[in-house]
């Protein structure tokens, strides 16, 4: 089952959460916290580190409890104490924590005044006044519960690149191990490599779409179908990412990844320029009038419209178009382009031995 260290962490962080609003030992909650930090940040997999036998209590602040609750995560998916702490504390309790101001105290109050458990009840108590009446809540506070109750129900939940990328790399790796699959990528966001990602876009070549979507629902990371259909699908992993799948015919991949990479503005852009020529552009390809005349790859699409490929990197609408008509788009870096020195220390000049 392909764990990941980010898995990992974000357990420990949840229950930390829950054991924080219990009022559970701070010294054991801060043992939670600084070890999700610590496996978080490891530049290995800590998968591959138990297959090789690695002691995992070499690790800062990873003592004999702690690593059985590693194996047990990357052995099972799943922790056992955390499955009884949100049994006994409603998981959506532990969102209210993050709102600025509420912490542990102040949200076991509302828990067990209010009966508030999630951030919906959170900003209706407090539009309704009756937070302003409970012991170490007034109405400035309840004033700034409501602003940040909306902000936060309105916000996205985002995910940094390369927290993305650990959940990304080995469901890719199983979907290509599919029969009869031809390409597997992901486009959106994460292929123009911002900093942040909402879900992951993955596109996919078959002639027998029906089997890749049976496997991509039956991944062991999916925690929630959200759709299943013969060509598109839609799950959300037990990390919170959103993961949605797009199979197409190999004449048509081109056009898709162009069309599913955007951005949205640099899309909006390139039909225009198609619509210019008497063309039209769209996730299928490029058609003069009902004849297809390119799409299966993203070259072809850029060459109907009379620009060069554009890297997905580039792909805004902040001037890429522009540059790619007079032959000025930049050259981006590669790691072959990356060079350094050796930098070391030694006890020569210390005044030891």
């Amino acid at each position: 089952m392909p764990v990941v260290n980010a898995t990992v962490a974000a357990i420990f962080e949840q229950i930390a959460d829950l054991l924080d609003i219990q009022g559970a030992n701070p010294f054991r909650i801060r043992a939670y916290r600084n070890a999700a930090r610590t496996i978080g940040g490891l530049g290995a997999d800590v998968k591959t580190l138990l297959e090789q036998g690695t002691d995992l209590r070499d690790l800062p602040g990873i003592g004999d409890d702690l690593a059985a609750k590693i194996r047990e995560i990357v052995e099972t998916g799943q922790s056992a104490l955390l499955r009884r702490l949100q049994k006994e504390v409603p998981p959506t309790v532990a969102e209210l924590l993050r709102i600025p101001g509420l912490g542990p105290k102040r949200v076991r109050a509302l828990h067990d005044d209010l009966d508030v458990q999630s951030l919906e009840q959170l900003l209706r108590a407090a539009r309704d006044g009756r937070i302003s009446q409970l012991p170490g809540f007034g109405k400035k506070i309840e004033s700034r519960i409501v602003e940040a109750a909306q902000a936060q129900l309105s916000k996205v939940r985002r995910f940094k690149l390369a927290v993305a990328a650990q959940h990304a790399e080995p469901l890719i790796a199983y979907l290509r191990a599919t029969p009869g699959v031809g390409k597997v990528v992901i486009a959106g966001s994460f292929r123009r490599m911002r900093e942040t990602v909402g879900d992951l876009d993955v596109l996919a070549t078959a002639q027998l779409p029906g089997k890749v979507m049976e496997r991509f629902v039956r991944y062991e990371e999916v925690a929630e179908v959200l759709s299943h259909g013969d060509t598109r699908g839609s799950v959300v992993l037990t990390s919170g990412l959103q993961v949605d799948l797009r199979v197409v015919v190999p004449d048509s991949f081109g056009a898709a990844l162009h069309y599913f990479t955007g951005s949205k503005a640099h899309n909006i852009a390139i039909r225009r320029l198609a619509q210019a020529s008497g063309l039209k552009v769209n996730e299928y390809g490029v058609f003069r009038g009902a004849l297809r005349i390119a799409g299966d790859t993203e070259q072809s699409v850029y060459a109907c419209v009379g620009l060069p490929y554009i890297e997905p990197e580039l792909r805004e609408d902040r001037g890429e178009i522009e540059a790619a008509r007079i032959g000025r788009l930049p050259n981006l870096l590669e790691m072959a382009d990356l060079k350094g020195d050796l930098h070391a220390h030694s006890k020569a000049s210390d005044g030891h031995d």
